[in-house]
């Protein structure tokens, strides 16, 4: 079972445009430096990412359509990566994650790229979908 995102929230206004082909770009390049390793180097994640691994963590999901990033706003997509998985924020009290946080790694317009670059990947109807998803965080 994979994680729960609990909360909806997040200060952040979504600035992450899979139309926008230069943040597109610069997503992929961000991506294959600090994401590929766990994620895939095709968005295709880590192998079994639905069952839990030895330490008792979850796999590095896929980003495509595939698997459950489209089912968040882009706003709590980027509080995981600059954050990590926060337990109680991003996931369920006592969760631990294996994915790390990122604020002082990448800037945000870096994570931005990342989210419009891995949007860009997916099917139209995904992307409507996500988008609804997006205009709807908490309210």
């Amino acid at each position: 079972m994979g994680a729960v995102v609990v909360a909806f929230t997040h200060d952040e206004t979504s600035l992450a445009d899979p139309d926008d082909a230069r943040q597109v770009e610069r997503g992929k390049s961000v991506y294959g430096q600090h994401c590929a390793s766990c994620h895939g180097a095709r968005l295709e994640g880590q192998a079994n990412w639905k069952q839990k691994l030895s330490n008792g963590r979850m796999p590095g999901p896929p980003h495509d359509a595939s698997g459950h990033t489209w089912h968040h706003p882009d706003t709590v997509l980027f509080g995981i990566t600059k954050h990590g998985l926060v337990p109680g924020k991003y996931a369920p009290p006592g969760y631990q994650s294996d994915m790390p946080a990122y604020a002082n790694t990448l800037t945000d317009e870096e994570i931005w790229a990342v989210l419009a670059y891995i949007k860009s990947s997916w099917p139209p109807d995904i992307r409507e979908t996500q988008r609804k998803i997006d205009s709807r965080r908490g309210r």
